[in-house]
């Protein structure tokens, strides 16, 4: 039975590569057919099929739903006040225009060391889409070299919970973990990076295929400067990060009230709420419609 149970999953992996690949179907109705394809192939009872999709659905949401609805926030006032392609500009004059998969691996290497790396991938995925923008790359590259960037340290370096828990299991020194993870996924982000170039560079998607070269200029002209634009998207990750570094075995801050209080701000929840508020102070005119969003 257990043999059995692996087959199935194997093949239901398949089916979810084969079907948003092959058929085009959306990548939430090939989880949801697989999960059912795989509860009743499995013989679960048909009751229980149904309360563990809806339970991992719920759960789901429960742990990233608000952060990606908060992310999604700010790359809107980021993206229509005009403030990711300040910073765009900021970080193509240090890098080049040909090294933006490079620095977007390397920004989300770094980035997921103290912080989820869903989490770091929402926060940079404005200023991800900018910089492909500007630097007329396609997002598939910029996007395979972030994500990889990011999971190299996720899963390799505390204080992200993963290798925390994995060194608690195995009774490891946690700063012996620290230096060995980075040093083993250094390669890592290097073959990602690499990899990105490779196979990202086939598949053309436009950032924003919907803004021209000129619209991007004129909106620059009332833009934000990129100092305060890279607030929302900095301010966040460094409560977070503070939230981190709390949650040390050595625990710095103490297990008292200041300890409690960044547990509260660095909340990925709360640290994307602030950051929204500073987001919203973005634009020159705010108007109505940017608060309720209904400009995009």
């Amino acid at each position: 039975m257990t043999v059995w149970l692996i087959i199935l999953l194997l093949l239901t992996i398949l089916f979810i590569v084969y079907s948003t690949v092959r058929w085009r179907l959306h990548p939430f109705l090939a989880l949801i057919f697989a999960a059912f394809i795989y509860g009743l192939l499995s013989g679960m009872k048909f009751g229980d099929i149904l309360s563990s999709i809806t339970a991992g659905f719920g759960g789901t949401l429960s742990s990233i739903g608000i952060v990606i609805v908060a992310g999604t926030i700010i790359g809107v006032f980021l993206e229509k006040s005009g403030g990711a392609y300040t910073m765009a500009e900021s970080i193509l004059k240090i890098t080049g225009k040909k090294n933006v998969p490079l620095a977007m691996g390397i920004i989300g290497y770094i980035v997921s060391i103290p912080v989820f790396c869903d989490s770091g991938f929402v926060i940079l995925s404005p200023l991800n889409k900018a910089l492909s923008k500007k630097s007329k790359i396609s997002l598939a590259v910029s996007a395979i070299a972030l994500s990889l960037g990011l999971y190299a340290t996720h899963t390799m370096v505390p204080p992200t919970p993963g290798p925390v828990a994995a060194a608690g299991i195995l009774n490891a020194d946690l700063g012996v973990v620290i230096i060995w993870g980075l040093i083993v996924s250094i390669p890592s982000l290097i073959v990602g990076w690499l990899f990105a170039l490779k196979f990202g560079s086939k598949i053309q998607i436009d950032p924003d295929p919907e803004m021209s070269e000129e619209e991007i200029s004129k909106k620059m002209k009332e833009a934000p400067s990129a100092k305060k634009a890279f607030l929302p998207i900095v301010i966040p990750i460094i409560l977070i990060v503070l939230k981190s570094i709390s949650d040390f075995p050595t625990r710095p801050f103490g297990d008292g009230g200041l300890r409690a209080f960044l547990g509260f701000i660095g909340h990925p929840v709360t640290a994307l709420i602030i950051g929204i508020l500073i987001a919203m102070f973005l634009p020159k005119n705010l108007e109505k419609k940017w608060c309720l969003l209904m400009d995009g």
